[in-house]
């Protein structure tokens, strides 16, 4: 396997046909941030991902929509904090000691995304397109689903969840 930027893998093969040698690429698997929300898994491409810190305060913003939770100071600059729970129609829950704000740069903004738990950082062997309909949530929202043995999870389609009108 090389790799030849941290967050993209390529397999490839070679592959001999009557005395012709041709080098196959096979498989190309990029790197996610796999985290929770309720019973569910998710995952979002490490690229986008500029940091993962702990909880902290979040300032409420009146007249927003409810699915932003309100914005935190981080290091001297102002970050808008989102929660998918509320977004993906799921009831709000107590913040724990596992809970998160990853931080996640996107078209040149930074925004921070409440999440339970991370999981891990990992790749799927296969990625589905996303059916219409996933549950309850519209299949937009997703840019894939990741299969890794029997689990199944929702890759986010960043510009779906973060550029809601």
């Amino acid at each position: 396997m090389s790799c030849t930027r941290p967050s993209r893998c390529s397999r490839s093969a070679n592959l001999s046909l009557g005395g012709l040698s041709v080098n196959v690429a096979t498989v190309r698997q990029e790197q996610y941030i796999e985290f929770r929300i309720g019973e569910e898994n998710y995952a979002i491409r490490i690229e986008h991902i500029h940091e993962i810190i702990r909880l902290q305060t979040i300032t409420p913003l009146p007249h927003s929509k409810p699915y932003v939770k309100g914005v935190i100071n981080l290091r001297g600059h102002v970050v808008p904090v989102i929660s998918l729970r509320r977004l993906f129609g799921m009831a709000d829950d107590t913040d724990t000691k596992s809970t998160r704000i990853v931080v996640i740069k996107h078209r040149e903004q930074s925004v921070g995304v409440r999440v339970d738990l991370v999981n891990k950082v990992t790749l799927y062997p296969v990625v589905q397109p996303p059916p219409e309909r996933v549950g309850d949530l519209s299949g937009a929202f997703f840019t894939g689903i990741g299969v890794r043995g029997g689990e199944l999870v929702g890759l986010l389609n960043l510009d779906e969840v973060l550029l809601r009108d």
